[in-house]
């Protein structure tokens, strides 16, 4: 427990939370003053050097942005916060490649099984459903 202890308060995972709860703050601060269409799509990283940073998820984005910048820095100059400029960056997000379904067809033999066991079932849910999985047979 000791060593546990011993690494909560390690100065490296004390510089990690403050990295954290910083990059917090400025996302609230960008979602009070950016369009919620806007911040649908991007993300703010931090505030550094009187200088707001934003990540776009596209070219799209961050070209809207860009043409926001001048009421967002009067927005934050309301709300008292020194942001003198606003650097938006693209960060793409990837998806992984969905591979395409292989529709699989049961043989004549089984597909009769199946037929024959959803008859036996009676009305049942199961026999609904053996007798709906029957029909997807080989012709």
């Amino acid at each position: 427990m000791q060593r546990f202890n011993s690494l909560l308060k390690h100065p490296e995972l004390n510089a990690l939370q403050t990295r954290t709860q910083a990059t917090q703050a400025a996302q609230k601060i960008w979602e009070a003053i950016a369009p919620a269409e806007v911040t649908k799509f991007s993300h703010a990283s931090s505030i550094k050097n009187q200088q707001f940073t934003v990540f776009a998820d596209n070219s799209v984005v961050a070209a809207k942005i860009k043409l926001l910048i001048p009421s967002l820095l009067i927005q934050l100059q309301k709300q008292e916060h020194e942001v003198t400029a606003i650097r938006v960056k693209v960060q793409v997000k990837s998806a992984p490649q969905v591979k395409p379904k292989i529709p699989r067809k049961l043989s004549r033999a089984a597909a009769q099984q199946l037929e024959n066991l959803s008859c036996r079932l009676g009305d049942s849910d199961l026999g609904a459903a053996l007798k709906k999985l029957s029909k997807n047979s080989e012709s």
